[in-house]
């Protein structure tokens, strides 16, 4: 069953804080994925488990914050 989201669905703001240079190629790819280009980008993803996933992965390169 996927996930519906909805209005009152929590979205993360999600930071590009650290590079990527020198880390794993998965490490830069989950990056990418997330949707992230440039340092100091910051993107708004909704709160699903996988969003959370690879967050987990990368949490050392970026900050999160969980808005409501």
């Amino acid at each position: 069953m996927a996930a519906q989201i909805n209005s009152e669905t929590k979205t993360l703001r999600i930071t590009y804080t650290k590079s990527a240079i020198g880390y794993k190629r998965d490490q830069k790819a989950t990056i990418a994925a997330l949707g992230l280009r440039k340092l100091g980008q910051t993107v708004e993803r909704p709160d699903t488990p996988s969003i959370r996933g690879m967050i987990h992965k990368v949490i050392h390169l970026v900050t999160v914050q969980v808005k409501s």
